[in-house]
């Protein structure tokens, strides 16, 4: 077998993995005949193979050489189509979604809720928006960095007792505010389920349905 599982556009995915680097502060992306590999050496993540067009050929040249626990796969495919072509050992994680926007040319920054304030920070070329309650606890985040014309948005999260205030949609909307002030004209991300239903309300669209995978032992 060697049809394509899904199609995702090279160039999109290339740039997400330009800025994913960026934002985590990760080894650059090496490019490798499926894609791209990054050595992120941490603990439980000692590495990623991030595959824009995966097909069982690839998918099993990769499994059959991954001999470390802690390597993931980042497939741009279903976990339907994935599941089937994994030996044992690995585990698949919740569904995610590369998804894709087009950034207004201008947008006033929003405020935040009462009780709330915004603290938007840019260092080392990644730029982190933070909404904070009045004793400074961190209620909500996110971060992007730019490739090119490109925001990589990454680590969006709200903390569990400030959910359903409209904080992440804050931190969305100061994030593009902010990259297309910078010059950037195009957003991409990586979502859970969850995160998905948000960001469509903001205009983003799924470009392709991901898959991860973990070797959890060899």
């Amino acid at each position: 077998m060697t049809e394509v599982l899904k199609k995702a556009h090279s160039a999109t995915v290339g740039a997400w993995v330009d800025g994913w680097v960026i934002s985590r502060r990760a080894p650059r992306p090496v490019p490798q005949p499926w894609g791209w590999r990054v050595d992120v050496g941490l603990p439980g993540h000692v590495a990623r193979h991030i595959v824009a067009a995966p097909t069982p050929d690839i998918l099993h040249q990769l499994t059959s050489r991954i001999t470390t626990p802690g390597t993931w796969l980042k497939l741009c495919a279903p976990a339907e189509a994935v599941v089937p072509h994994l030996p044992p050992g690995w585990r698949v994680e919740e569904p995610e979604y590369m998804m894709t926007a087009t950034l207004p040319l201008r947008t006033p920054q929003p405020s935040a809720p009462a009780g709330y304030t915004l603290a938007v920070t840019t260092r080392a070329g990644v730029t982190v928006a933070r909404v904070l309650t009045n004793a400074g606890e961190v209620a909500a985040r996110g971060q992007f960095a730019p490739t090119g014309r490109t925001a990589v948005v990454d680590q969006v999260e709200t903390a569990a007792r400030h959910r359903r205030r409209g904080l992440g949609t804050v931190i969305m909307r100061t994030l593009a505010s902010a990259a297309a002030s910078a010059g950037a004209r195009h957003g991409i991300l990586v979502a859970t389920a969850d995160g998905r239903a948000l960001y469509e309300t903001l205009g983003w669209t799924v470009h392709t349905p991901m898959t991860a995978a973990v070797l959890t032992k060899a």
